[in-house]
């Protein structure tokens, strides 16, 4: 073997023990703790536990449409959602804002509250999202 070939062998020795050795000590880790992979807590199922109330909170949308969801110079009123939304639709805007955004309504939004961007939670579980939609079309 040449020394280009041999440095090649070694270096592909190195990276599969190192491969082999992280996927061990991510299994022992696990056996320490003494759960498995699927008992480990998630942010789904932490969501799932708490509130709409909580959820909306946490999520920080408080924090653009007020404490009391009434709305701010960032965000509009979350109250009478029902008015404008469906069930499905508003977990679906809740999902990817971004693709309602050509509409004449959030175009006039985007005028009145310019350089706010409304933040996608497509990584939150859509039952997690249902509840928080089922709250806001109650609100009144």
């Amino acid at each position: 073997m040449t020394k280009p070939q041999i440095w090649i062998a070694a270096v592909l020795v190195l990276f599969f023990l190192l491969f082999f050795l992280e996927k061990n000590t991510n299994r022992s880790d696990e056996q320490v703790k003494g759960a498995p992979p699927s008992a480990m807590p998630q942010t789904d199922q932490t969501a799932q536990a708490k509130t709409p109330e909580q959820l909306i909170t946490s999520l920080g949308c408080t924090s653009c449409h007020g404490s009391d969801l009434s709305g701010t110079k960032m965000a509009p009123d979350l109250h009478n959602v029902k008015d404008n939304w469906s069930r499905d639709g508003l977990i679906n805007y809740l999902r990817n804002p971004n693709s309602y955004m050509s509409t004449k309504r959030f175009q006039d939004f985007k005028a009145k509250y310019p350089n706010v961007i409304m933040p996608s939670f497509n990584n939150i579980d859509v039952k997690v999202l249902g509840n928080i939609a089922d709250y806001l079309r109650n609100l009144k």
